[in-house]
């Protein structure tokens, strides 16, 4: 098996999946009529990443698994997001990179 298989396929649907958690955020809040970006620095425990640093490190073990096993080096994106629509825009933007790898890429990893 080549790790590729095992990784760029396997975290681009983990991120298709946290793209669909945004959805269902984004109803929850239209239907009980509250600002869904209320959300984005919400925690279920005190000892716990917020829900936007929660999806900022999925991107980025996603990108950075990716690119080192392909020996690239992993665009930076700075930890800006204050919005569900910019985690969104993070989101498909790492889905898209990770997009870019070809399986023969990871030959040797």
């Amino acid at each position: 098996m080549n790790l590729y298989d095992a990784t760029v396929p396997v975290v681009s649907k983990l991120l298709a999946n946290v793209d669909k958690w945004l959805d269902k955020a984004a109803a929850f809040a239209d239907a009980k009529k509250f600002d869904v970006d209320v959300l984005v620095n919400a925690r279920l425990a005190p000892d716990q990443y917020s829900f936007v640093r929660q999806i900022q490190a999925a991107c980025d073990q996603a990108k950075y698994t990716a690119a080192k096993l392909a020996g690239k080096e992993a665009p930076s994106h700075p930890d800006t997001e204050k919005t569900v629509a910019e985690l969104r825009q993070r989101v498909r933007t790492v889905v898209e990179y990770l997009g870019t790898f070809k399986r023969e890429a990871f030959n040797g990893a």
